[in-house]
């Protein structure tokens, strides 16, 4: 593939095609992913698709355009070893794909045997990440986190790990955005992300990361942290004005700092605290071509690709209010 398409946020089907096609031809017995969140979501599916009697990753997709089938034969065992702190790809069993012909970005995989053989999380390999993309991808393990808290798969395990991620956040990921070699602070974020990829395991995202998939699964030059952060401050606003779980809202505005937070609406205060604090606060979708007038395309987007996660949302979202969001946030 075009090294154009291989830097791209997020992987392309065809680029894990290609790999798995590599590792069936060549007879590897294992994958090891050295990378961040894309090449790990990569790998795991290179190493589940390697042993299939297809080279077609979708027909293991459950969409519209998938043929909904599970793998035969057991994935090759893989090994993630990260360089960033962002998606919790090394401990979660899915990742992330853009089929860019049907403009689905989803989570793939997630069947038996695909969780890594190995994770190595060594804070030593973020060392050199930009602070920009130390702030998105920072951003990503913290929204896993916000959302699991506020959906309805929460549980006193989930609750554990996302307490420990939305704190060490909150408390450590603006100096390691400030001072990439602050490795106390890069230790903990990393932490944080480990988390966040727990809360995935043992709870769920809700429809935020969906709604971040369908921008840019049309707007694919769009890093998915900074996506999230786009939305975020409208999105949880949305679920605020709901009061479907107020009292969620104040404790994470406390584990984000706010230790006087006594209503919903700190918990914003405390996010657009972070944001500032990051330098990510002024994001403008417009700048990576986004349109207003989309917002109806990526509500129903993001239901027709990743409606699983709005079933885990606090409380139904109709379609309509899913574009308001996106109206609201759009700059």
């Amino acid at each position: 593939m075009p090294s154009s398409t291989r830097s791209l946020p997020t992987p392309l089907k065809a680029v894990v095609e290609e790999g798995a096609q590599f590792a069936r031809s060549n007879g590897c017995d294992f994958v090891v992913a050295l990378g961040g969140g894309s090449v790990m979501d990569a790998a795991k599916n290179m190493a589940m698709l390697a042993p299939q009697a297809t080279d077609d990753l979708w027909d293991f997709v459950f969409t519209a355009h998938g043929k909904k089938q599970v793998p035969e034969a057991a994935p090759l065992p893989w090994i993630a070893i990260t360089t960033s702190a962002g998606t919790g790809s090394e401990v979660d069993s899915a990742g992330v794909i853009t089929n860019p012909d049907t403009k689905e970005k989803i989570g793939v995989g997630g069947f038996p045997g695909m969780m890594a053989t190995y994770a190595i999380v060594d804070p030593e390999l973020m060392r050199t990440v930009p602070a920009k993309y130390t702030a998105y991808q920072g951003f990503d393990a913290l929204f896993h986190s916000l959302e699991g808290y506020i959906s309805k798969r929460h549980n006193p395990m989930s609750d554990m790990v996302q307490r420990a991620a939305i704190e060490n956040i909150g408390k450590y990921l603006p100096r390691a955005v400030a001072d990439g070699n602050d490795m106390e602070a890069r230790s903990a974020v990393a932490f944080a992300n480990t988390m966040s990829g727990y809360s995935m395991d043992v709870s769920a995202c809700t429809s935020e990361h969906s709604m971040e998939h369908a921008m840019s699964a049309y707007h694919p030059a769009l890093p998915h942290g900074a996506g999230l952060i786009m939305i975020s401050v409208e999105y949880f606003s949305y679920w605020i004005g709901r009061h479907v779980c107020d009292e969620r809202f104040i404790d994470m505005a406390r584990f984000l700092g706010k230790a006087d937070a006594t209503k919903p609406e700190d918990f914003i205060s405390a996010l657009k605290d972070l944001q500032r604090a990051c330098g990510v606060d002024d994001l403008k979708m417009s700048d990576y071509g986004i349109q207003k007038d989309e917002a109806l395309t990526l509500a129903r987007n993001a239901r027709e690709t990743m409606g699983m996660l709005f079933a885990c949302d606090p409380a139904d979202m109709p379609e309509a209010d899913c574009a308001g969001i996106y109206e609201r946030a759009w700059k």
